[in-house]
């Protein structure tokens, strides 16, 4: 896991850094941890949301198919990954 990844993710980490956390992951192509944003269930959905719109800025098609596809993620985000891949 990147550092950007493990700032995103901590409890005791404000929003901007959170935000400039993800952003830096979208950046630097991080497909992986960014889908791993999306299915964490303790996030805040405009955190999961931002790293699945940076999944769309990235390209990641088959991250996001799988997200769509994937029922233990938030509906709303399902068909939110579905409408980019």
């Amino acid at each position: 896991m990147s550092t950007h990844f493990q700032t995103a993710v901590k409890s005791a980490v404000s929003h901007t850094h959170r935000r400039d956390a993800i952003d830096r992951m979208v950046e630097r192509g991080e497909r992986t941890n960014l889908a791993l944003l999306v299915q964490m269930g303790g996030l805040r959905g405009e955190f999961r949301r931002r790293a699945l719109e940076g999944l769309a800025k990235c390209n990641a098609s088959d991250e996001l198919a799988e997200l769509a596809d994937d029922t233990t993620v938030d509906p709303s985000l399902r068909r939110r990954a579905d409408e980019l891949r």
